[in-house]
């Protein structure tokens, strides 16, 4: 081969190497993929699937780690009345935190849809700080606004001659005062989220609509609602995920109480597995959620395909 005048011969691979099985499969598409992908395999192996799996060894031990119980842990807990108040609270703190959020999301979502390009972005910038800042560090300034001694909310109350509210000493406050914060920090990824969804549905349907006399209430059903459907499904299964798991604003804000009212599964594991040295049952806390979620995930994620197919 001849370049500018100058000779260059290139060494060919020995034809041996150059047509072996391994350096076949070594130029296949799907070997040079799982090749790239394995750092990310590699760390949910060890951050995920491990855990997990250990997790399970866990808790079909005793207590001291030192005998083999099965479903002991389980069949005990089934047997304990805080258990079922736990799984009551969190099915309840999960549905109730999931609507509000999905809902204002929603709502928010097409406000600032409807604000022209150029002031959109520091509107979506303020509406996503309650999701930046980190939960517990946000938790502590809404601990602060509840706390009896120096309630701010309560303060602003006296000045209205209405009586103190015990945000955090009453069942029903605590519970109350747990949903509100968690709304309050997962409303702004229904925001963005439904931003999104909302920017990817073309304009001609709704002209279309328009056309034919729509109104905005049947545009907003038959136009809106169908094509954000898979993004809602999706959104509402990622947070119901992440709600269930919630740790960090009921540990900061109640710590379980007032009378283990509203502890999850995941404060419920810590008080049962690490204050308590129970380290197997705590395990059995933390899995006793797990088959649930993993069913809805799969009826979501299958009914999300088979829409995904049809169109």
């Amino acid at each position: 081969m001849t370049v500018s005048g100058v000779s260059r011969d290139f060494p060919k691979p020995h034809p041996s190497i150059r047509g072996g099985a391994f350096y076949l499969w070594f130029r296949r598409r799907s070997t040079i993929a799982v090749m790239m992908c394995f750092p990310l395999l590699a760390l949910i192996t060890c951050l995920v699937a491990y855990p997990f799996a250990y997790s399970i060894y866990l808790s079909m031990l005793n207590k001291a780690e030192t005998a083999f119980v099965g479903f002991g842990n389980f069949l005990f807990l089934f047997k304990r009345e805080t258990f079922w108040l736990v799984v009551q609270q969190s099915i309840l703190f999960a549905l109730v935190a999931v609507i509000f959020k999905a809902l204002i999301g929603f709502i928010a979502a097409h406000a600032v849809n409807t604000i022209p390009s150029k002031g959109q972005r520091k509107w979506r910038g303020m509406m996503l700080v309650p999701w930046v800042i980190p939960p517990a560090l946000s938790t502590l300034g809404w601990w602060w606004l509840f706390e009896p001694t120096y309630s701010a909310f309560n303060w602003l109350l006296e000045e209205f001659a209405v009586p103190a509210v015990p945000w955090l000493s009453d069942v029903f406050w605590a519970r109350f005062s747990v949903i509100l914060v968690n709304v309050w920090v997962g409303a702004p990824f229904f925001l963005i989220m439904y931003l999104a969804a909302l920017k990817s549905i073309p304009e001609e349907l709704y002209e279309a609509a328009s056309i034919d006399g729509a109104s905005a209430w049947q545009k907003l059903v038959h136009v809106t609602l169908p094509m954000m459907r898979n993004i809602i499904a999706i959104t509402i299964l990622f947070s119901i995920i992440v709600t269930f798991a919630n740790f960090d604003i009921v540990r900061v804000l109640t710590q379980g109480g007032p009378r283990n009212s509203t502890h999850l599964f995941s404060t419920y594991a810590f008080r049962v597995g690490i204050e308590s040295g129970d380290i197997p049952l705590g395990a059995a806390v933390s899995l006793f959620m797990f088959p649930a979620l993993a069913i809805l995930a799969f009826v979501i994620l299958r009914n999300v395909r088979q829409r995904t197919v049809s169109i």
